[in-house]
């Protein structure tokens, strides 16, 4: 490596291969389709209310807060790696080129999340705001510069005070720069400038608190890892990510569902399955945030054909991974030595998902009993679930 920009620009192509080889497993298929109907629904659903919604709707409020949250969350992504606390200190004084690069990749990266929501708010702002054209684009171009302050800002503060109470920090932009935009949007632009101002000399304490200060390698390299174990998470919900380890949790709170499995010997695999999906985080928040999305769906969709589609896709979704994650285990179980025949655990794994599954459809129904003919919604849940658990291969 000549310098520290060519040890950036290695790691920045192997991050992005990394993450374009699981990427092709999350969006394709099944979640495609789901996405394309949520975005038509939602659209739908958006426009609809366009239509009907107040002239007195606070809409600077809501979109001054929501965009400066999102503002205030702009976590660096440094690439660091657990070695560098050690091979990179000789080359510490010169580490402000390889987070240049860092931070100009955290701005692109996330700037485009909240540039989205802001456009899609610009049909509520035309909606019940005077603001012109030029005074609305000059909001978006302010918002730009605001989130290109904020990276640099968290990375100040966490490059200063070691990561310390940042959520302080973030609420301490957030308010700042959801001041700035809520005065813009009032057209009062002078007064969201010095607020801006008053934002960037906030920004410019830490950012002279960081000269002269060794860098936080164990904290960049923790957060880096938290990201990263994040993202793969995230993509085992969809494909199998050898190097994952699922995070085991006590639950204790859960504890009265075992009851419901009578004691005997032939129920011991089906009250081992269940005790493996209620305590791994993997299988349980997989089927808790498909159960919460289908839900959502169910309840705020009055479009009975697009509820259909997308509860239906992820009752599939759901089953055919909540199967394949229970029965997939290459490591020493404790049932393993006892006389127990193998297929008993499928059968189990076969009727704990098929639980999971009428339980899933039992909230979808309960959420979407205001919507007409809600209960054709239950009925494709519980059909995809059992022909994709029969179907699908073990």
């Amino acid at each position: 490596m000549k310098n520290l920009r060519d040890v950036w620009s290695s790691r920045f192509m192997h991050y992005i291969g990394e993450v374009q080889k699981y990427m092709q497993f999350i969006f394709t298929g099944h979640i495609a389709i789901v996405l394309v109907f949520l975005v038509g629904a939602g659209g739908y659903q958006y426009s609809e209310w366009l239509k009907n919604v107040q002239i007195d709707f606070p809409a600077e409020i809501v979109i001054a807060v929501i965009v400066g949250i999102l503002l205030a969350f702009s976590r660096p992504t440094s690439l660091l790696r657990e070695p560098d606390q050690v091979y990179l200190l000789p080359v510490e004084s010169k580490m402000s080129q390889y987070f240049k690069k860092a931070l100009a990749w955290t701005f692109w990266s996330q700037v485009w999340i909240v540039a989205i929501v802001y456009i899609v708010s610009i049909p509520l702002l035309k909606a019940v705001t005077d603001l012109t054209t030029i005074e609305i684009w000059a909001v978006f171009v302010l918002i730009i510069v605001l989130k290109f302050f904020s990276v640099q800002g968290e990375f100040s503060y966490r490059y200063s005070e070691r990561g310390k109470l940042i959520w302080v920090d973030r609420l301490i932009r957030a308010i700042i720069f959801g001041v700035a935009i809520y005065m813009a949007l009032q057209a009062q632009l002078l007064l969201a400038i010095v607020v801006t101002v008053i934002g960037c000399i906030y920004i410019l304490i830490f950012r002279k608190k960081c000269k002269g200060e060794p860098v936080p390698y164990e904290h960049f390299v923790e957060l880096e890892q938290n990201r990263m174990m994040s993202f793969y998470r995230f993509a085992n919900y969809f494909t199998d990510v050898p190097h994952l380890r699922g995070i085991i949790r006590r639950r204790a709170w859960l504890d009265w569902l075992y009851t419901f499995i009578p004691y005997k010997k032939e129920n011991t695999q089906k009250y081992l399955v269940f005790r493996t999906f209620v305590r791994t985080d993997d299988h349980f928040y997989l089927w808790l945030r498909l159960t919460v999305i289908s839900a959502v769906i169910a309840a705020f969709v009055d479009i009975p054909i697009v509820t259909w589609i997308v509860v239906g896709a992820l009752s599939f979704a759901s089953t055919i991974q909540l199967k394949q994650a229970l029965l997939a285990s290459g490591e020493f179980r404790m049932d393993m030595l006892y006389p127990l025949p193998d297929h008993v655990r499928k059968a189990a794994v076969q009727q704990i998902v098929r639980l999971a599954m009428i339980t899933q459809a039992i909230i979808v129904g309960i959420c979407s009993v205001m919507q007409p003919i809600f209960y054709i919604g239950i009925v494709i849940i519980i059909v995809v679930s059992e022909i994709t658990s029969k179907v699908s291969k073990p």
